[in-house]
């Protein structure tokens, strides 16, 4: 029986048009000219916004005692949605710390589609209940990578904490590198 099923979890800092699967190496490197297009959020108090999605779909196989499944699993940026507030930033010192730290959200964003896709891949489901079990656990992880954003974003207040910010940047690193090891 081949069903499909279609999931978009967002996030507070969600993001669609550029894309990357769980198949690519790296996550893409960002650069204000390519990824901020949108209209910036004047009542923000925050001076960028980088908008991103998670999907995940897959084609699910059932007989009478397993259920195998084919996923997908992509992140994607909104270029249109994402944004920056140029008279804030007139530094190029502030330029290049911001664009630092938003690079940040979007390699914790990679690692949770890293993640995602080692987790629900390798997990085995009931029969019964297996799109529900999916979801679960999509939205677990979805749970963890938000929370992860946001300690992320408080903990460097917005990368203007230069201390903070580095010591995030190894942690980013050591995931990045403990869910390529996983692959």
């Amino acid at each position: 029986m081949m069903k499909k099923l279609f999931a978009l979890i967002s996030f507070i800092i969600t993001l669609s048009f550029i894309s990357f699967k769980q198949d690519n190496y790296t996550p893409p490197q960002l650069d204000w000219a390519t990824h901020y297009k949108g209209k910036a959020d004047k009542n923000s108090p925050f001076f960028a916004l980088t908008a991103m999605t998670w999907k995940y779909s897959y084609n699910s196989t059932a007989s009478k005692t397993k259920v195998k499944i084919d996923l997908t699993n992509t992140l994607s940026i909104d270029v249109n949605r994402s944004w920056v507030k140029w008279d804030k930033i007139t530094e190029p010192k502030i330029r290049e710390s911001l664009l630092h730290h938003e690079q940040g959200h979007v390699n914790i964003e990679y690692i949770l589609l890293k993640e995602a896709d080692r987790v629900l891949k390798n997990n085995e489901y009931s029969v019964r209940n297996y799109k529900t079990e999916i979801a679960n656990l999509a939205n677990q992880l979805s749970t963890y990578f938000n929370t992860m954003q946001l300690n992320y974003d408080e903990e460097t207040e917005h990368g203007s904490n230069h201390k903070m910010q580095a010591r995030w940047d190894v942690i980013i690193a050591d995931k990045t590198r403990e869910v390529m090891a996983l692959q």
